[in-house]
């Protein structure tokens, strides 16, 4: 289907912008239905909708397209950038989807530029992510994240998102996050990289803080705590199959591993607000 410009809709040939506010324990996202695939989100209206301050606030953009019975989402950093899979932002695009009466409350699958992921989604409560196999870039030398004067060796995972985990004794160990880690050799994560700093606090919770590439620090990273499980039960030899819980800014996600490695991502997802976005701004920041 042909995509318009943004600036080229106009409220009296096509419905208004609708949007959506959510978030997956305080990862938050704006939502925008355009389930005929008409918009051609740029990065600049992106960058403008996640601005705190002139634009609604986020940290990304989740574009719903329907494709056949499946539904792809499009998602965008803060930034503007893609990203191959949002953890805590698929269980918001499925809440929205139950919500909104686009799906049925259930088992469905979600597409993405990571694959597709199959999502457990009640009327109510946590919503199941299936994840996959975790990966391990093939890298000649292990990667190295430093920060000031600091340096730790950390556990590089793709799911699908490229992840560096970084095992710490405190997590005001990685400073006031403001900027990115320097991540090394940087062959190892060509495209960037979200780097987590971990606290084991038992054998099977840990708490932890994140930086993502395209947004900064943010409350919670689902993929994000994925990897920080895996990374982390590996620590000490082959893992038992079990539950980690991941205690984050925003709040706990659950990360089970089966019997075959496949990682399960559990926790809640929100909607708090909804309505239409102004023309004159939408024309602005296209």
């Amino acid at each position: 289907m042909r995509c318009i410009p943004a600036r080229a809709l106009r409220l009296g040939s096509v419905n208004p912008i609708a949007f959506a506010k959510g978030h997956g324990t305080g990862n938050d996202f704006v939502v925008l239905p355009d389930l005929d695939g008409v918009v051609d989100l740029s990065a600049a209206t992106v960058r403008a909708l996640c601005d705190r301050r002139t634009g609604i606030g986020a940290d990304g953009v989740l574009r719903i397209v329907r494709e056949g019975s499946t539904f792809f989402m499009d998602y965008r950093n803060a930034d503007g950038s893609f990203a191959q899979m949002c953890g805590n932002g698929i269980r918001v695009f499925a809440r929205y989807l139950v919500d909104h009466d686009l799906a049925a409350p259930g088992l469905m699958t979600i597409d993405t530029r990571g694959g597709a992921f199959e999502v457990l989604c009640p009327v109510e409560g946590d919503i199941e992510v299936a994840m996959g196999v975790p990966t391990v870039p093939n890298a000649r030398a292990m990667p190295v994240v430093t920060i000031g004067e600091r340096s730790w060796s950390a556990a590089p995972v793709l799911i699908p998102n490229p992840h560096a985990v970084v095992i710490v004794d405190d997590l005001d160990d990685a400073g006031d996050l403001r900027d990115a880690p320097e991540v090394t050799p940087a062959a190892v994560f060509p495209d960037g990289v979200n780097v987590e700093f971990v606290r084991p606090l038992a054998d099977d919770h840990i708490t932890m803080r994140v930086f993502e590439r395209g947004v900064g620090e943010t409350r919670s990273c689902g993929t994000g705590a994925c990897a920080a499980a895996f990374a982390t039960r590996r620590q000490h030899g082959p893992p038992m199959p079990g539950t980690m819980r991941v205690d984050v800014p925003g709040g706990t996600v659950h990360v089970r591993e089966t019997d075959d490695g496949r990682l399960v991502l559990i926790g809640p997802a929100v909607i708090v607000a909804q309505g239409h976005l102004n023309q004159e701004w939408w024309e602005a920041h296209a």
